[in-house]
């Protein structure tokens, strides 16, 4: 089990929050309907996504859709399905007013989660990780966020200055978490192998992942070296392993060292977001 400061998780999640109102706040309605990397979505529909899953986390009721909504392309599961039809019901609503309801959810939220027990943020809860605490559903929750911020500046063609912010540690955190799988099992990594995944830029870090027996996310590899490095700006390894651009479209966007077969294998691999 993830057990996560409250106050660290919280400055985090509510940094993401405010970073969103600050990028939407003053959008045209059109800006409000470009659309964004995920099929389906434009700047308007994350939003309403947005806001929906922090009103069912407040106990707020799913909308019904006016369609089937597992006919739809973009919908791939039950989540996909739950997502659409907030995104749905939020459809004809003008921009002052999304606004004002993204506001207004936000901020009853940080109510709630301020005024949570210590005892209810280690509660093991469902989480789309699996069964964890709800500190680390929140963590999820400034990954998901941090990722539709970045949606939304795709949209708007306006890159973050200052990508490396309050929340993006926390959004890698929980990324780096999800390493292991990614490696060991989407990407095939042979028992023995040590793969370093190497982040450049604003978002520098290191993971790396040792495949014994299970593949699992360590600090260091000790005293041996990896047989696999992968180096990458890390906000391309956000959009790639949140599947919101391939590998084709960056072909000079990584390097590899040692084992390249495994290190090509596991960036071609590396969305494992549902």
């Amino acid at each position: 089990m993830t057990n996560l400061d409250k106050s660290e998780v919280l400055e985090g999640l509510f940094a993401s929050w405010d970073d969103i109102d600050a990028l939407l706040c003053g959008l045209t309605e059109e800006h409000w309907q470009a659309q964004t990397p995920l099929p389906g979505w434009t700047v308007q529909d994350v939003t309403a996504h947005l806001i929906g899953t922090e009103s069912m986390l407040q106990g707020v009721a799913t909308p019904d859709a006016d369609v089937d909504v597992s006919t739809l392309k973009h919908v791939r599961n039950d989540i996909g399905m739950l997502n659409e039809r907030w995104v749905r019901k939020l459809r004809g609503v003008s921009a002052a007013d999304m606004l004002e309801k993204y506001r207004t959810t936000t901020a009853q939220r940080r109510e709630a989660l301020s005024g949570m027990s210590d005892v209810d943020w280690n509660q093991i809860t469902a989480t789309p990780a699996g069964p964890d605490t709800y500190g680390r559903f929140m963590r999820v929750r400034i990954f998901d966020c941090w990722m539709h911020e970045h949606d939304i500046r795709d949209a708007l063609e306006q890159p973050a200055t200052d990508p490396a912010g309050a929340s993006s540690r926390l959004a890698l955190d929980e990324m780096a978490a999800s390493m292991g799988f990614v490696v060991g099992k989407l990407g095939g990594a042979p028992d023995g192998s040590r793969v370093a995944i190497e982040l450049t830029g604003p978002l520098q870090r290191t993971i790396n992942v040792d495949v014994s027996g299970r593949a699992r996310v360590v600090e260091d590899f000790g005293d041996d070296e990896p047989t696999a490095t992968i180096i990458m700006d890390g906000l391309l390894f956000t959009r790639l392993a949140g599947g919101r651009t391939t590998i084709a479209r960056h072909p000079d966007g990584v390097r590899y060292g040692g084992d390249e077969e495994v290190g090509q294998r596991v960036v071609e691999h590396l969305n494992y977001v549902i």
